[in-house]
């Protein structure tokens, strides 16, 4: 007997959203064999992960990683006609000398995810109260990162925004056992929180100026990437390497291997040579030679 009228219309709205996200995926499949020769040319640069050294990201944390093909059946997330804008807020009080950073980083981003990023105002840490804070023994004051992620931060994120990140002055922690932490996310919720004063050495100058940059490019884009449901890579030196130290995220290139871009293209569809321009352009602009370099090499 026939199905009645009614049921036959209630599959059809189940059945239609898998029709469009299959033909979705399979633009995006021709979309990136139409950038094969780019990636061909790019997986030479890549450089395999030995084996994790005792205090490193991988030697206490087991992962399984993620390939291509896992991320696309995670149904990552992506831009919208509505919501295509990162945004990142400073909060607390900052030195021009910050600020002029916290503004370069912004049009890294930019050039990173090929997403417009916008920085917002300060946002003053002046409301946070005792119990979400707490001073170290050397005067540092430190804030309790859970709370600014889900007090402070609560309904920030503006409507045509796809993810936040929230840069803190002043630094960190997650719990009264733990010494400090860089940052933390809801990646749910698209929201983080980081912090640059542990990037700087302390205290931001001219000759602390590019070792913060550059480290503030890595700890932006790799939170902003957890945001986009990229996992840890455990295959290839990668800006989606995990870290337990500074030292290690200092090891850590500013550079996408070839996978993990491939997984941004294949969502966001952009052009991945004139990313590669634009991010080696940003390098140059800044005097970041090394990083330069890096990029420069993929375009052999």
């Amino acid at each position: 007997m026939p199905l009645p009228t009614i049921i036959t219309g209630f599959l059809l709205l189940i059945l239609i959203p898998g029709i469009f996200s299959a033909c979705n995926n399979r633009e995006k499949d021709t979309f990136i064999r139409s950038q094969s020769a780019y990636f061909k040319a790019a997986v030479k640069q890549d450089v395999p992960l030995g084996p994790p050294q005792e205090g490193e990201w991988l030697f206490t944390h087991q992962e399984k990683g993620q390939t291509f093909e896992a991320y696309k059946a995670a149904h990552p997330v992506k831009p919208t006609a509505a919501q295509a804008v990162i945004y990142l807020l400073p909060v607390g009080e900052f030195t021009p000398l910050q600020l002029e950073i916290l503004q370069a980083v912004t049009a890294y981003n930019t050039s990173f995810f090929q997403l417009s990023t916008i920085l917002l105002p300060s946002l003053p840490d002046t409301g946070v109260p005792a119990s979400a804070m707490r001073q170290q023994t050397d005067g540092n004051i430190q804030l309790l990162a859970p709370y600014l992620l889900d007090s402070l931060l609560r309904g920030k994120l503006p409507d045509d925004g796809i993810a936040l990140l929230a840069i803190s002055a002043k630094d960190l922690y997650p719990k009264n056992n733990w010494n400090y932490v860089f940052g933390l996310a809801s990646y749910v919720n698209r929201v983080g929180i980081s912090s640059i004063y542990r990037l700087q050495n302390k205290q931001l100058d001219t000759s602390s100026y590019q070792l913060c940059l550059s480290r503030l490019m890595k700890i932006t884009t790799h939170e902003i990437g957890h945001m986009f449901t990229l996992h840890h890579c455990i295959s290839a030196r990668c800006v989606m390497n995990g870290t337990n130290s500074l030292a290690e995220t200092d090891r850590t290139p500013i550079r996408l291997c070839t996978t993990c871009q491939k997984k941004l293209c294949w969502n966001f569809q952009f052009d991945s040579k004139k990313r590669l321009e634009q991010l080696i352009h940003f390098c140059r602009q800044h005097n970041l030679e090394a990083e330069r370099m890096l990029l420069q090499a993929d375009t052999q």
